[in-house]
């Protein structure tokens, strides 16, 4: 049942029952207008309350139905709007906890409404790439007026019910209840009332009748739209929230309501629309791992360590000082210590000068944090994540010690970014208590979080990884145990593209604003400079050792020679003045490609940025498709997760398995035969992985 109807003496009750926020799938929509009809057609009842059961009025549209022929069967949302609009019973609702998009819409067709204090409220449509398709755009301005209904409508943020009611003219909301417990009581309680009131048949009040205009209407939408396009160039769905708005202030109300659905189902088609559903999908999906059922229990967290004290180690801390967890972070020396402390404090005071943190909450969050230089005073913790040096020897000393100290039941979790979280688990006796948890820099800021799974991790210990995750904001994805995981095993062929690239005759700043052009946050040159090009430089060094046929650019080598290691240095791909970030093309970095490129005997060549930036992103989901051949990723949409939230891959084109599919796996693959003619390709990388190869053969995508 997925709507439930209980009789209050001349009161119907009609309640969303689908957990968990009363989507308004299909068999709900059927629930209310069946419901409705039942309710009008007995005379014994003399009016109707519209509520949600649980811990929602209704969070909109049902998730579970997106891109299904059910998401558009009759009756849909708009009829069961007009259906409660029809009512010849006043349809009272009752709004708790949360009304968003379609919940909101259901909610204005309604006669009257009352609203619980706290309750959320928004139409976040726009998130999706679409505006409100049940007549948000033409109902909300009528009811809260068009400036306060349009910055709701182009944000999609929610908004407490009492923000709401304090608004001037208000007419959302007939009445607050004076609690959520006695919400159900007051509107019966209103119910009755208004049902007094029509019993001499006088017509029903309906939000579509109300006034809808702005006195300086011209003015207010053409700096609306100057706005909104400086904030959401790449996305086309603000502006259409715009359009839809000024719509509801110029048209008949009937017409603004049939353009804003013909809005509607044209943006549903926009890539950026798709990209950003699939994001939604995509986020949830991440939290699912195959073979780890609701039957697996997680083990409580009360406390954390955390062994180093440097930058992951300190910025770990924070995440679970912010969720309010007590941290015990342990360093060697105790000037280490001094200085991640210290580090500490001034990224919270930061916070505090900028406003984005109150002082009371500042000092709550230290004093859930203490420290210390002996292992002995963390034997009690629940979680110990350690962040040390990423030298295997280093890790081995520091999980023989943890092995040795920490109570039994504790998990022992490593922030490694390449190393073999087998190899680390087998320097303790206790194999599936040990995980990786790859925080990315800086960790206190980085959404993403890269749950490496050993092969004796317990289920267990998987179940509660993620369930902290979550409690400390991050997304979690989860991954095998390959070299670099997930992100960096496939940024990994993205940098030798790049380098290939300046060696075929690309400038590093060319390579650079054709990927940034793309939509990425910064490009390959810019972020070696940001991360410290010695970085890779030792991973390189290792490649040579482990993977003599793997082929690199020497470029990255040579510039490291130099002592050019990035912003740290003051010089890198790019030159940089002190105290500025600011990337200056280096005529030295210019001289030393081009010798190179003699000492080599290559001739340079015209490169266009379409050429860099299908190379670039190619090189990710040829890449990546061999990941979840070796399943070391379980799914396309978790590659996606990891590239969105840990390395800056453009949102509005969903990850590089969504923007591939989107171009189309046949025309991907085509281009990567068109790569593997250079003479530059090295082992056959550009022959389009297996699983490519079979997707086109069966005219499927990575996501389905």
């Amino acid at each position: 049942m997925t709507t439930e109807t209980t009789i209050q003496g001349d009161v119907a009750i009609i309640a969303m029952n689908n957990p968990p926020v009363n989507g308004l799938g299909y068999e709900t929509r059927v629930g209310i207008t069946n419901a409705l009809e039942k309710a009008n057609a007995d005379p014994a009842i003399k009016a109707i309350v519209l509520t949600g059961a649980g811990k929602a009025f209704s969070g909109g549209a049902d998730i579970r139905e997106f891109n299904s022929v059910k998401a558009m069967q009759e009756p849909i949302l708009l009829s069961v709007i007009l259906a409660v609009e029809h009512s010849q019973k006043p349809v009272v609702a009752a709004v708790h906890s949360v009304a968003m998009g379609g919940g909101l819409e259901l909610a204005l067709g309604c006669h009257y409404r009352i609203g619980a204090p706290g309750c959320k409220v928004a139409l976040p449509e726009v998130k999706l790439g679409l505006i409100p398709g049940a007549g948000g755009t033409v109902r909300l301005p009528r009811v809260l007026g068009v400036e306060a209904a349009l910055n709701m409508i182009v944000s999609g943020e929610p908004v407490n019910s009492e923000l709401l009611a304090q608004l001037p003219g208000q007419k959302l909301f007939d009445q607050l209840s004076k609690s959520p417990e006695s919400l159900l009581d007051e509107a019966v309680a209103l119910a009755r009332q208004v049902a007094a009131k029509h019993a001499d048949g006088s017509p029903l009040p309906l939000v579509r009748n109300l006034p809808c205009k702005h006195k300086d209407g011209d003015a207010y939408f053409q700096f609306a739209r100057n706005m909104v396009k400086g904030m959401a160039k790449n996305f086309p769905a603000p502006l259409k929230c715009v359009d839809a708005v000024e719509n509801a202030t110029r048209m008949k109300f009937d017409d603004a309501l049939a353009k804003e659905r013909e809005i509607f189902i044209n943006l549903m088609q926009t890539p950026e629309c798709k990209a950003l559903r699939h994001i939604f999908a995509a986020e949830r999906a991440a939290s699912k791992i195959p073979d780890v059922g609701p039957e697996v229990k997680p083990r409580d967290i009360q406390k954390v360590a955390v062994i180093g004290a440097g930058t992951m180690g300190g910025g770990i801390a924070m995440n679970f000082l912010n969720a309010g967890i007590p941290v015990t972070i342990l360093e060697t020396k105790q000037e280490a210590l001094d200085r991640g402390l210290a580090t500490i404090r001034k990224n919270y005071e930061a916070q505090v000068k900028k406003g984005k943190l109150k002082q009371d909450k500042y000092e709550q969050r230290m004093a859930l944090l203490t420290s210390t230089l002996s292992y002995d005073d963390i034997k009690d913790a629940d979680m110990v994540i350690e962040a040390v040096f990423e030298e295997l020897g280093v890790k081995e000393a520091v999980f023989k010690k943890l092995d040795e100290v920490m109570k039994p039941g504790a998990i022992l979790a490593s922030n490694t970014s390449t190393l073999d979280v087998d190899k680390i688990a087998a320097f303790t006796k206790r194999p599936q208590d040990v995980v990786g948890m790859h925080f990315f820099s800086p960790a206190n800021v980085m959404k993403l979080l890269e749950v490496v799974r050993g092969a004796k991790t317990a289920k267990d210990v998987l179940a509660t990884v993620m369930v902290i995750a979550k409690k400390i904001r991050k997304t979690a994805v989860v991954s095998g145990v390959c070299d670099g995981f997930i992100g960096n095993r496939m940024i990994e062929q993205y940098s030798r593209q790049a380098g290939f690239l300046i060696e075929e005759g690309a400038t590093p700043q060319q390579v650079d604003k054709a990927v940034e052009k793309f939509g990425f946050a910064m490009g390959p040159f810019r972020m070696g400079d940001l991360a410290g090009n010695d970085i890779g430089w030792a991973i390189r060094k290792r490649r040579y050792v482990e993977k003599p046929d793997m082929k690199y650019s020497k470029t990255a080598d040579l510039l490291c020679e130099l002592g050019r290691f990035g912003q740290k240095t003051g010089a890198g791909w790019y030159d940089y003045q002190p105290g500025k970030r600011d990337a200056i093309p280096s005529k030295l970095v210019e001289d030393m490609v081009e010798k190179h490129r003699k000492d080599i005997g290559i001739t340079p060549r015209k490169i266009s940025d379409q050429e860099i930036v299908e190379r670039l992103v190619y090189s990710l989901v040829n890449e990546a498709a061999r990941i979840l051949e070796d399943g070391i990723a379980s799914k396309a949409s978790d590659i996606d997760m990891v590239y969105l939230t840990g390395y800056g891959f453009p949102i509005w084109r969903g990850g590089p398995m969504k923007y591939a599919d989107q171009v189309g796996l046949f025309n991907v693959a085509e281009a990567m035969k068109r790569f593997a003619r250079n003479p530059y390709d090295d082992a056959g990388f550009w022959q389009p992985a297996p699983l490519i190869q079979k997707l086109v053969a069966e005219g499927k995508s990575f996501n389905g």
